[in-house]
C-alpha cells in the first residue's frame, strides 16, 4: 500500500471515530483498518501478549508509520493531543507494550476535539489514567496454574503466565453474573477488591463479560442499597427506554435521507425500510456500527447491499439449497452490482 492511500485510510477510520467520540486513538485507527479485531486488543489489555505488535496483521514499522500519519491528521485538524497511560489488568498493573521499540509515547497520545468542554477533558483524562480493572478469565479449556500446578474455573494473567485463583490471592471473592447493573456498580463500589469475569466467544469471537467478582459482604451492602431505592430506579429506567426510542427513531429518519441522497433512485418506502432494520438497537447490523452511525458512505451502502441481497437476488434460496455462503455472493455479485446502478440512477 502506497503512503498516500495509506494516509487516505488512516485520515477515514480516524474521522469516524472523531464524529462518533469526539476524540482519536490509535486503536481507533489499527482497529478501523482492520488490522486488529477488538479481541486482539482484549488479550492484550489482558496481559495475554508481550506487545499490540504480536497480534497485528502488519509489522511494527507500519504501525510506527501509521501513528506519524495520524499524528499529521490530527494536528491539521487542530486536535489537542493528551498522552495517556495503557496497563494492563493484571495484579502487576504493568504497563502495556504497543511494539518492541524503545520508545511508546506515539501510540499513547489521544487526540481531542477543541470543541469538547474542559469538564468533559478533564473526566476523560481522569477516566483514562485510572488503573484498569482487574481482568479474570473463565476459560474454555482446563488450564494448568503455573504456581500450583492444579486447575480451576478461572484464571488470571501474572509474570505472563495462568494461575489460579487460590494463588493469585482472589478465591475469597465471590461471584456476581452481569444482568442487573446498578447491583454490580454498588457491588464494585462496596468491595476493596473486585475483578471483571470474561469469557471468550468462539462464535462472535470476542471477549464478553460474565460478571464480577465481588468481596461476599459486599455483594449483601449493595442488595441492601438495591433493595431501598427499587421503584425510583424503575421509574428512571422506563423514562431512559422511551429516550432511548426517540433516539432510534431520530436516527433511523437521518439514516433513511443519506440512502436516498446517496442512491436517489431508490423508492422512499425501501429506503425508510433499510434503515429501520439496518439501525435497529441491539441488532449487531451494520447500521449500529461506529461507521453507519457517523453516516459513513461505505456503511451506508453495505447496508444497501445486505438489502439487495436478500430482497433483490436469490441468495437466500442458494443458501437454503446448501450452496457455500462466499459461493453463493459470488454467484449474485452482478445482480447487485446492477440493482446498485439502478439506485444510484435519478428517478
Amino acid at each position: 500500500m502506497s503512503k498516500p492511500n495509506l494516509a487516505r485510510r488512516v485520515a477515514q477510520a480516524a474521522e469516524i471515530a472523531l464524529t462518533t467520540r469526539k476524540y482519536v486513538t490509535f486503536l481507533d485507527v489499527v482497529t478501523g483498518l482492520r488490522w486488529l479485531h477488538t479481541r486482539h486488543v482484549d488479550v492484550w489489555r489482558q496481559g495475554r501478549a508481550g506487545t499490540l505488535a504480536e497480534l497485528a496483521a502488519v509489522d511494527e514499522e507500519r504501525l510506527l508509520t501509521t501513528a506519524a500519519l495520524l499524528r499529521d491528521w490530527a494536528l491539521a485538524k487542530g486536535l489537542r493531543p493528551v498522552e495517556t497511560p495503557y496497563v494492563a489488568g493484571t495484579r502487576d498493573r504493568r504497563e502495556l507494550r504497543f511494539t518492541t521499540g524503545p520508545d511508546q509515547s506515539p501510540f499513547r497520545v489521544h487526540w481531542l476535539s477543541p470543541d469538547l468542554s474542559e469538564a468533559r477533558v478533564r473526566r476523560l483524562t481522569e477516566a483514562q489514567s485510572k488503573a484498569p480493572d482487574l481482568v479474570v478469565v473463565a476459560p474454555l479449556e482446563p488450564f494448568t496454574c503455573a504456581s500450583c500446578r492444579d486447575t480451576g474455573p478461572y484464571l488470571i494473567m501474572e509474570d505472563d503466565e495462568p494461575h489460579c485463583l487460590t494463588c493469585a490471592d482472589l478465591d475469597h471473592l465471590v461471584f456476581l453474573p452481569a444482568g442487573n447493573a446498578a447491583l454490580s456498580r454498588r457491588a464494585k463500589q462496596e468491595s476493596g477488591l473486585s475483578a471483571v469475569v470474561v469469557r471468550y466467544n468462539r462464535r462472535r469471537k470476542v471477549y464478553q463479560r460474565q460478571g464480577l467478582l465481588v468481596e461476599e459482604a459486599a455483594l449483601a451492602a449493595a442488595e441492601e442499597r438495591c433493595l431501598a431505592d427499587e421503584e425510583v430506579r424503575l421509574r428512571r429506567r422506563e423514562r431512559d427506554r422511551v429516550r432511548r426510542a426517540e433516539q432510534d427513531v431520530e436516527f433511523q429518519a437521518t439514516m433513511a435521507a443519506e440512502i436516498a441522497r446517496l442512491f436517489p433512485g431508490c423508492p422512499e418506502p425501501r429506503a425508510r425500510e433499510i434503515a429501520e432494520h439496518a439501525g435497529q438497537r441491539g441488532s449487531g447490523r451494520v447500521g449500529r456500527s461506529a461507521a453507519a452511525r457517523a453516516l459513513d458512505e461505505n456503511a451506508i451502502t453495505l447496508a444497501v447491499i445486505a438489502s439487495i441481497r436478500h430482497l433483490d437476488t436469490d441468495y437466500d434460496k442458494l443458501l437454503m439449497a446448501g450452496v457455500p455462503r462466499m459461493e453463493a455472493r459470488d454467484r449474485i455479485r452482478d445482480a447487485i452490482e446492477h440493482k446498485l446502478e439502478e439506485f444510484r440512477r435519478a428517478g
